[in-house]
């Protein structure tokens, strides 16, 4: 986060915001410095990658489903944008960690004790560990002392759109991302590709909302994609994973989808029209 940080304080904040004489490196400077570009940076993806997918991938057919809500789309933006600042705080602590240089970020390809390759196994294990973390935290947000209190309100949406990736308590999507934060301060990561892991999942996430099912059929029951997310939303006890089924087989939680079966969503509303 501290490339970003420095790009903003060197093209807007240090000549156009901030006083002259307030130093970069001051740490209260810092925390204000990156709740702005934090928020700024998740209502850009939000709004950005949700607004490209609900118009060209999410299918508006499912609009017409019976548990599709009255204002829907409204209403779970409404909700992302009210949750977004909240999620932000304890990011942004999280975040301040790693500029003050506690994490295992570095610059250059040559600091990877594997050059390229070691970038791309933490890339490979970036992924199954935070699939891992995401799965656990996931799935404990459903027991019953927990599940009313922080993570129903995501589960509103049983025919999800895109804008309800986001659409979550603050609790419970600091909790989903905490994965994501708690890498790079046990393993070595390089700080583009930390970046570049950073937007990838948040279209992830937008992506298993959108309605669109389709996946190569090799893949059907390896990766996790919109039906397996679309079977959790409806079936609730099923399908936590976030991008693999690894861990949903190894918990006995894996579903496999119903839009695979002739049974999902889609389906669904063909035999009502026939109806």
């Amino acid at each position: 986060m501290d490339l970003v940080l420095d790009a903003a304080d060197r093209h807007l904040l240090t000549p156009y915001v901030y006083p002259a004489g307030w130093p970069e490196a001051e740490p209260c400077r810092q925390l204000l410095s990156l709740f702005l570009v934090t928020n700024l940076g998740a209502l850009a993806l939000y709004l950005l990658f949700g607004t490209l997918s609900y118009y060209f991938i999410f299918d508006h057919r499912l609009k017409q489903h019976p548990q599709f809500l009255p204002n829907q789309v409204r209403r779970e933006i409404t909700y992302a944008l009210r949750s977004l600042p909240w999620i932000s705080v304890p990011t942004v602590a999280l975040f301040f960690a790693e500029v003050r240089g506690y994490s295992k970020l570095y610059d250059n390809i040559e600091d990877s004790l594997y050059g390229w390759t070691g970038v791309f196994l933490s890339m490979l294990s970036f992924l199954f560990f935070t699939d891992m973390g995401i799965y656990w935290i996931h799935r404990a947000l459903h027991h019953r002392l927990l599940y009313k209190r922080f993570h129903k309100p995501h589960h509103l949406w049983k025919i999800a759109t895109p804008f309800a990736s986001h659409a979550f308590h603050p609790v419970d999507g600091f909790l989903q991302s905490l994965p994501y934060h708690v890498y790079p301060f046990l393993f070595p990561l390089h700080k583009v590709t930390y970046l570049g892991l950073y937007v990838f999942v948040n279209v992830w996430t937008i992506s298993i909302h959108d309605g669109d099912y389709r996946v190569p059929r090799c893949l059907r029951h390896v990766v996790n994609g919109s039906a397996h997310h679309t079977d959790h939303h409806l079936y609730f006890d099923y399908n936590y994973g976030q991008y693999f089924t690894l861990w949903d087989k190894i918990g006995g939680s894996y579903k496999s989808p119903s839009a695979f079966d002739g049974e999902g969503p889609h389906d669904y509303l063909r035999r009502l029209r026939r109806k």
